[in-house]
């Protein structure tokens, strides 16, 4: 399993090819591409690159999803014993990113395609032993 963490609107998210995460508002239209580059540590079989502060040559490709409101936030403030109240709410801008492949140097490492092959599907796995089976093993 292949993974990155990139720096995106000020935070850190750890992403894997062929899902989706929630980050702050990007400013690219939905169902387009989009690159990041700022990638800070990539794990590939095993193998470990961190950046210092960026790893140079990686990228994450991803295609925007869409673009939506997050939850509201009630932010209340009170003074007692002074009659001073504030109530005010916020809704964060989230766009939702499909997360494509990662790239080093040019050369995909992992990809959404690629993440969906290895995945063992119900028929490919191997089928319990049959009672009779388990029977003539603990009688020997």
């Amino acid at each position: 399993m292949s993974y990155a963490i990139i720096e995106t609107g000020g935070k850190q998210v750890r992403v894997e090819p062929g899902r989706f995460y929630d980050i702050e508002l990007l400013p690219v239209e939905a169902e387009e591409s989009i690159t990041l580059e700022s990638v800070l540590f990539v794990q590939h079989d095993g193998e470990v690159t961190i950046g210092q502060p960026f790893v140079e040559g990686a990228t994450v490709e991803g295609t925007v999803m869409r673009h939506f409101r997050g939850r509201k936030v009630i932010v209340y403030k009170m003074k007692p014993k002074k009659k001073t109240r504030k109530k005010r709410g916020h809704r964060q801008e989230i766009t939702r990113l499909m997360i494509n492949s990662i790239s080093m140097n040019g050369s995909t490492l992992a990809s959404a395609a690629a993440q969906q092959d290895e995945t063992p599907t119900a028929y490919e796995t191997t089928e319990a032993p049959t009672t009779e089976e388990t029977a003539e093993a603990a009688s020997e």
